[in-house]
């Protein structure tokens, strides 16, 4: 990619459960996009190497451990964004689990740490971006949700009610930030083969050979891979997607 071709050239972005999966892609393809890139996640060795990967391609990028069910965590991941990079243009709110539970299975336990993995931190760290994003002139957020936060599954209770959330919180949010020019985004990436659902698949019984039979069956023939979501997000956070906001 030629630099003409980069569309985020001078653009700040944060990208959070940014270690792997959904995340690590989408920090990988928004340096390549030219972005300066802060990964925030709890797991730091992901982390650092990611971001270590994007300077060795000549990229800038800072991990920064958070745990976004932490406030101050959230604070400090915005905080350092902006101080070491100068603003916050880009957030993309990705971050998440998704362990299985029916309705009976689910514990207030299991139900209070989805809730404030999925739902409170994207709101934790909206409160904290928007202010920096305002003082940019505007910005883009962009929430990773789900297809069963637009309906759910029976043994996806929990966390189909968090990325429910997430979608009115995107909802709420595109329509109370647009006069500050905040584009605010909800993203389904479909089904991605990332390690924990293939460890889940895995604890269920399924094995490669399953895996891939299934991918054969859908629609487009294959799962989809991080990079598939990234795409997207790079087009979301740059000024391409100028007009775009509060959509799935």
């Amino acid at each position: 990619m030629n630099e003409t071709q980069k569309r985020l050239n001078g653009k700040v972005t944060l990208v959070t459960g940014a270690g792997s999966g959904i995340g690590r892609g989408c920090a990988l393809r928004l340096a390549a996009e030219g972005a300066s890139v802060v990964l925030a996640d709890l797991e730091s060795s992901d982390g650092e190497n990611a971001a270590a990967q994007i300077r060795q391609g000549g990229g800038d990028a800072l991990f920064q451990a958070t745990d976004v069910r932490d406030e101050s965590q959230c604070q400090r991941a915005v905080e350092v964004t902006v101080r070491h990079f100068g603003g916050l243009d880009v957030l993309v709110n990705n971050a998440g689990i998704y362990p299985r539970s029916t309705l009976e299975q689910t514990t207030e336990e299991f139900w209070d740490t989805m809730m404030e993995i999925n739902l409170k931190g994207p709101f934790l760290l909206c409160k904290h971006a928007v202010p920096f994003m305002r003082q940019r002139g505007g910005g883009s957020i962009i929430n990773t949700g789900s297809v069963h936060g637009l309906g759910g599954a029976g043994n996806l209770f929990a966390y189909s009610v968090s990325k429910g959330g997430l979608l009115t919180m995107t909802k709420n949010l595109a329509v109370a930030l647009s006069h500050d020019r905040i584009r605010v985004n909800y993203l389904i990436p479909g089904w991605v083969l990332s390690r924990t659902e293939i460890d889940i698949q895995t604890k269920q019984g399924r094995e490669e050979e399953w895996l891939k039979a299934k991918g054969e069956r859908l629609p487009m023939g294959r799962f989809q891979v991080p990079e598939d979501a990234a795409n997207i997000v790079a087009f979301l956070a740059s000024d391409d997607a100028s007009m775009v906001t509060g959509c799935v």
